[in-house]
């Protein structure tokens, strides 16, 4: 079985949960930049949560099946059409030979997530599906999709050896597309480089993403914030915001010149020459995914063992897709 693409939208691609263990020699973690959306989508499909998706960005795609399928869309909101006839988001669909389905404008967030029966049958690189577009790993060959693609799809999964049973998700259960956030960061490592206004302007103000937000990081508009001044060390650039260059942590904030603060996503560079203020908690990490540009984010200082809590939570969460 296959899918064929007929339009490709702005920027779809195979993902699955990531790469890790590569970050060291440059390769990022990768993988679905709203995880829970694509794990929800897979199990609507009967897969395991390790299956390869879709992933969609503010235009999706419209395609095919040259087989009777079974498939799911989780995600922002949006219309889901097949043959041109409304079909539901957040629930299992069976698709005929030959349907094509479409997809409407996003009406929140940026991401939604096509799952299939079986999973997207791409080869494996380094461990994963996933497509990293800027070092052309993984995925469809290395990239985005393109009209006249046509994906190789698995063999369903028996609920035996782990496909999920269920067929929908209730309202309570999906995640939600705000317009206001507040995402939870733990100050450090180079938080002490700001002045004492600086670092309580980050965690006080209130900031707005900007367009420039893709799986490589997310720009953030406010007020200036203020670095302490010193003679840079050798090595370093000449901004106050530049270090002798160190390793990136996935979710890592940097604010080159004092302006627009940057969050680290999950294709980010492994390092480079700007000092991390704080960190993003994994935990909140989809909550940034989900965010559209104009989105208002304030961030908010949490000590170590809350940030284990809420990873805590939040694997318990994920425990009820499968229930």
């Amino acid at each position: 079985m296959a899918i064929n693409i007929l339009e490709p939208g702005l920027a779809t691609t195979v993902q699955d949960q990531g790469r890790p263990g590569y970050y060291n020699v440059g390769i990022p973690q990768g993988g679905a930049m709203d995880s829970l959306s694509a794990e929800m989508a897979n199990a609507l499909a009967g897969n395991t949560a390790a299956e390869a998706v879709l992933e969609c960005t503010y235009l999706g795609p419209k395609f095919t099946t040259d087989a009777d399928a079974v498939i799911a869309v989780a995600g922002a909101p949006v219309d889901v059409k097949v043959n041109g006839e409304p079909r539901p988001q957040w629930s299992r669909l069976e698709l005929a030979a030959g349907d094509e389905v479409s997809f409407g404008m996003l009406r929140g967030g940026t991401r939604y997530y096509v799952a299939v029966s079986g999973g997207i049958d791409v080869p494996v690189v380094l461990g994963s599906r996933s497509t990293y577009t800027l070092g052309a790993v993984g995925g469809f060959e290395g990239r985005a999709l393109k009209a006249g693609d046509t994906l190789p799809v698995g063999t369903a999964i028996d609920v035996g050896t782990g496909g999920s049973e269920r067929t929908e998700f209730e309202e309570a259960l999906r995640p939600s597309f705000d317009k206001e956030v507040t995402v939870r960061v733990l100050p450090g490592l180079y938080d002490h480089r700001l002045t004492e206004e600086g670092l309580d302007t980050l965690l006080s103000a209130t900031w707005t993403l900007t367009p420039v937000a893709d799986r490589t990081g997310l720009r953030y508009s406010g007020p200036d914030i203020a670095w302490k001044p010193r003679t840079q060390p050798f090595g370093a650039g000449s901004d106050p915001s530049n270090i002798v260059d160190a390793g990136y942590a996935v979710g890592s904030i940097q604010i080159p010149g004092g302006k627009e603060p940057i969050v680290l996503h999950r294709d980010a560079v492994s390092g480079g020459g700007y000092a991390m203020v704080a960190t993003v908690i994994s935990a909140d990490m989809d909550l940034l995914a989900r965010s559209a540009p104009g989105t208002k984010t304030s961030f908010r200082a949490v000590t170590l063992e809350e940030a284990l809590t809420a990873r805590a939570e939040g694997r318990e969460a994920r425990s009820r897709i499968w229930g």
